[in-house]
């Protein structure tokens, strides 16, 4: 049977267009994740994506670009002299040169106790709560198993909950109180 190329040419475009419709995502990935210049590594991001195509899951395509993006943020840290051997933990972040409106602005109570916890743990928390992955999806980003991101997501929650409860800035769950997960 004979292929057609432009059937071919214009079903690889389909999707790559699917791929490209999470370039907003994944430049504000970079962008609070402290990228220097988020558009540049989305842009990256996308080239890789179109270079390996083949290589990114037809379901969803995002756990796979959040995966390149942060080896590309890697990449940037180790080749900055100053901030090489400097987790990403422990960057001081730029201030954006526009103000975030109110809606994405965090509490300082509970920045305060992101800051606190590892960074595989507030990743874990940020990939959920900030940038509305699955735990799947997030444990695919992460190259890890289900089993191993829910464990960690359950330690991260503990811990900010500890945190937080430490600093006096909410009351520990008690027995009294009701779980979450019973309601």
């Amino acid at each position: 049977m004979e292929s057609h190329p432009q059937g071919d040419r214009s079903a690889v475009e389909a999707r790559f267009a699917e791929v490209f419709a999470h370039l907003g995502f994944i430049t504000s990935y970079a962008r609070h994740r402290g990228a220097r210049d988020a558009d540049a590594i989305a842009g990256e991001a996308m080239a890789i994506a179109w270079r390996r195509l083949a290589d990114v899951p037809v379901d969803d395509s995002r756990p796979w670009l959040i995966n390149t993006v942060r080896n590309l943020l890697l990449a940037e840290r180790r080749r900055e002299p100053a901030t090489g051997s400097q987790s990403l933990a422990n960057l001081e972040l730029e201030a954006p040169l526009e103000p975030l409106p109110p809606e994405l602005e965090l509490d300082p109570e509970l920045a305060a106790g992101l800051r606190a916890l590892s960074e595989e743990y507030r990743e874990a928390l940020l990939l959920i709560a900030w940038d509305d992955l699955t735990p799947a999806q997030a444990a695919r980003s992460l190259g890890m198993s289900r089993t191993a991101f829910r464990v960690r997501l359950h330690r991260a929650r503990r811990r900010l909950t500890d945190e937080l409860a430490a600093q006096s800035y909410i009351s520990p769950v008690s027995p009294q109180q009701t779980n979450w997960r019973q309601t």
